[in-house]
């Protein structure tokens, strides 16, 4: 698989990639390793540069600093987040199959997921650059990817599809709202911390 061409194929023709990725039969570790892994490297990267070497502003706060450290943890935050929400949304996707008439199986759940964070993962990069974060919100295309992406993958009835698409969001959206507290509480809070005991 060229993940180049793959990543363009799912954003620019989505139909038609998702009928070709619909007869490959990728493993999820596979896919990890050489899809999702490489480009989870982007938003780790934004995230590193923009607390790490640029600073942030807060409303009301103003200008925040940088620090390599806290740099650090938020690039740790993101990268784990994107494989450890990758995995939960695919199973989530996979449980509720059968309760919308469609087909069971992980790895093409995994497939779902993971080639349609595509956008989402490329468009981070503004998140680096100040002033340019809320260009982000292309990455919001993978909605519609994912949503077009239950048929061919998951034999999703077309009546079915709307509900499916509907309630397998808003439980991942519940699960990467406790995943991010979890991930926020054990690098950064833990962090604050330990600083303020070292005061």
């Amino acid at each position: 698989m060229n993940i180049v061409e793959r990543a363009k194929n799912i954003i620019v023709k989505p139909k038609d990639e998702w009928n070709v990725i619909a007869t490959e039969n990728t493993p999820p570790t596979q896919l990890v390793v050489s899809y999702l892994l490489i480009l989870a490297l982007i938003p780790a990267a934004a995230q590193f540069i923009r607390y790490g070497l640029i600073g942030f502003n807060i409303p009301l706060v103003g200008h925040v600093s940088a620090s390599i450290a806290a740099g650090i943890r938020y690039a740790i935050i993101g990268f784990i987040s994107y494989f450890v929400g990758a995995y939960l949304s695919a199973f989530i996707i996979d449980i509720l199959a059968t309760s919308f008439g469609s087909q069971k199986n992980f790895g093409k759940a995994m497939e779902l997921v993971v080639y349609s964070y595509t956008p989402m993962l490329i468009a981070s990069i503004f998140q680096m650059i100040p002033g340019l974060g809320i260009l982000a919100i292309v990455g919001f295309y993978g909605l519609y990817l994912l949503y077009i992406g239950f048929k061919p993958m998951m034999f999703t009835p077309d009546d079915k599809i709307t509900g499916y698409f509907v309630v397998s969001l808003v439980v991942i959206i519940v699960v990467y709202f406790v995943l991010s507290l979890i991930l926020t509480s054990l690098f950064i809070t833990s962090a604050l911390t330990g600083a303020a005991i070292g005061m």
